[in-house]
Parts: structure tokens; sequence; C-alpha cells
């Protein structure tokens, strides 16, 4: 039997013909009309005025982190279960993380333990956070109101990581009708090859404030003042997507709808072949539509995690453990933390399954084969 990987690109003839006419143009590098358009159409999908591409998620999160203000030596709370891209470019500026737990209900960021930190420094007088950042992990919203209505109150900027969330939205309460990563001062994005869209790797910037825009436009083209003296006002960084990989991102665009679809219509399916089994499946929160990029499971402990691992692996299904915190990981020395058990026991528990958007019914009936003869319930 073939082998099913985890999650790879959905390409088509559509983006085959993109990438010839950009290469026929002659445009291969960081100036061209697909970079322009692909910045232009994404804008107009997600809901925000500007949107700035780059050659990575992690490189938006840099420079979104820089334009908001982050500093060395100042604070920055970040969700601790999260990928190492979220974190890695605080340690870049040289600013100091306090990674907060995840809560139960959307395994995001704990928006009360947030809010209790805001407070307590508050009524301490202690120096406040440089910035917030939100991420929405697994394709599902975070519970974002309660974090950016108290980081409002203090003038606390509010970078969101969307990297794993392009097509996911609120569709009640306060943050209805807004996609992720446009509710902050900043979003940003990932265009990763395993990405619900992709364009071979890159990123996007997200903002409805111009100055921010023209700020992140400058600092990933290496702070070049226009003119023809080469002059560099700042140190910049050559963060740049190629027109290559625009035109590769527009054609996925045009066919965004239909992924965001795909996900959804498997996660439901999955809900469904699992629902007899002791097996935690994705949160389900009224009113935040999730797109479950990849769709993650919490077995009972971390034995059977790796045991279900193995099962998986030798029946040619790709399947993989969640992220193991980030206050746990050796890079970061030892960081502040708040709370930590709920984003430990995600780890510890966590596997994604099979996700691509390209799978078919017949690939996923096998993963879901595989994962109920695991439970004897075959």
């Amino acid at each position: 039997m073939s082998y099913i990987p985890l999650s790879v690109p959905n390409l088509s003839e559509l983006e085959a013909q993109h990438v010839n006419r950009a290469l026929e143009s002659g445009f291969v590098s960081s100036v061209g009309p697909d970079v322009s358009s692909f910045e232009e159409t994404f804008a107009r999908y997600v809901g925000a005025k500007y949107a700035v591409a780059c050659a990575s998620g992690t490189a938006a999160l840099h420079v979104a982190l820089q334009v908001v203000g982050v500093t060395r030596e100042r604070d920055v709370i970040c969700a601790d279960f999260t990928f190492a891209g979220s974190g890695n470019p605080i340690a870049y500026l040289g600013a100091q993380p306090v990674f907060v737990d995840s809560e139960w209900r959307t395994w995001n960021m704990d928006p009360q333990l947030v809010v209790e930190e805001i407070e307590r420094r508050a009524a301490a007088g202690e120096p406040q956070p440089a910035a917030v950042e939100i991420v929405h992990v697994l394709g599902q919203p975070a519970d974002a109101a309660p974090i950016l209505e108290v980081c409002a109150r203090y003038g606390i900027p509010v970078v969101e990581d969307a990297a794993e969330s392009l097509g996911a939205r609120w569709s009640s309460g306060v943050l209805a009708g807004r996609h992720t990563g446009t509710v902050g001062t900043i979003g940003c994005f990932s265009f990763n090859g395993n990405k619900i869209a992709t364009t071979g790797g890159g990123g996007m910037v997200v903002t409805d404030d111009a100055e921010l825009a023209a700020a992140v436009r400058h600092l990933t083209t290496q702070a070049k003042v226009p003119g023809v003296g080469y002059l560099h006002d700042v140190v910049g960084y050559n963060y740049r997507l190629t027109n290559l990989a625009a035109a590769l991102g527009n054609a996925q665009l045009a066919r965004i709808d239909d992924f965001v679809a795909a996900k959804r219509r498997f996660a439901a399916r999955y809900d469904q072949a699992f629902s007899d089994l002791p097996l935690v499946v994705p949160p389900r929160v009224e009113g935040f539509d999730s797109t479950y990029w990849l769709y993650s499971v919490l077995t009972a402990d971390e034995m059977e995690r790796d045991r279900l691992l193995e099962a998986l692996d030798s029946a040619g299904i790709g399947a993989r453990a969640l992220w193991r915190p980030l206050h746990m990981q050796p890079a970061y020395g030892e960081p502040a933390h708040i709370g930590g058990h709920v984003g430990r026991a995600l780890f510890e528990r966590g596997v994604s399954l099979p996700s691509s958007t390209g799978m078919t019914d017949e690939e996923q009936d096998r993963v879901i084969a595989a994962v109920r003869d695991f439970f004897g319930a075959a």
C-alpha cells in the first residue's frame, strides 16, 4: 500500500500555469507583478487593509514584533504550546519570552492567565510586556477577545501568529466575521509546504495600520531608502518573497475555499469515526470556526501516544506527536512561564493525523481503520 503523508501541498494545473507565466515574464526574484497581486488578494481575503509578503512565517513574526516596539530585555507574553517558530523571533530581538499555558477549551493560550498577569503587573507597578503574541494553533481560533480588551486598556500591542489558521474565523461574539490574524495590532501567516495554502515557503504580515505596513516593507527589503544612493537607514533583512513563490500563492488563493471545505469535511469524518473510541478529538467551540489544519487527537497518556504512532507508521500512515511546550525547550534556557500542565498534557498525549486537502476518502478510510484497529474497535 502507498504511504499516506501527514500534510502535503495540493497542486494542480492551475499552479503550473501561474508559475510558468511568472517564469516566462522573467520576474523570478523579489520584484514582479505576482508579489503585488498576491499581497492585494490576500489582504482582501482576510479582510485587512495592508499585506506584506515575506520569506517565511518566522520572518513575518520577526519584523512584526520589531515594528510594534519589541526590544532587547523587554518581556513578550507568548503561547507556551506552539511550534518553536512562534518563540524564536522573540529571541532574535533579544527580548524575554514569558510563556503562558493553554486552556482545554481551545488548546490555545489561556486568556484568563494573560489577563491575570497583566493586571498583576499593573497592581504591582511592574513594567508591562512589550507585546502579547497570540497563536492560533492547529487552525483553531484562540479566545482572543479578553486578551485584546486587557491589552487595549494598558496600551500593549498584540501580534497574532496565524501561521496555521488561514481560513479560520470567529462567527459569533465581539469578533464575529473577523479572520484570525486581523484582530490584533498586526498578524502573521505562513505558506510553508504543509500549510493549508503554500508558496513553497513564505509568509505574510497583515495590518490595518499604514505606518506599520510601511515599516514592515522597509525592514524586509534591507531597509533601503528609495533613491539612487544605496542608503540604508537601519539594519534590515532580506525577507522578501520571490515572484515565483507569489505566483504559486496566487493559484493557491484561487482554491482556498475548496481547501478550507476539505479540511472541515475530513475533520467531521474523523470526529464521527472516533466518537466511540477512548480519544479526545479537537476542540469544537461555538463561534470559533476552525480549519483543522492538522487534525489532532489526544490519547490516554504518553505511552499510548507512542504506541499509536508506531502502529500508524507500521501501517504506512504519516502521523506525528504535538509540540513540546516552549518552556521545556533547552534553546530558551529557563524562561518565565505561567502554568504548564495543559500544554504538557497536549504534548504527551497528542497525535496529528493525515490532513492533506488532497487526501482521498479511501486514504482517510485507511487512517480511520488503522486507528480503530489499534483500539480493537475495527
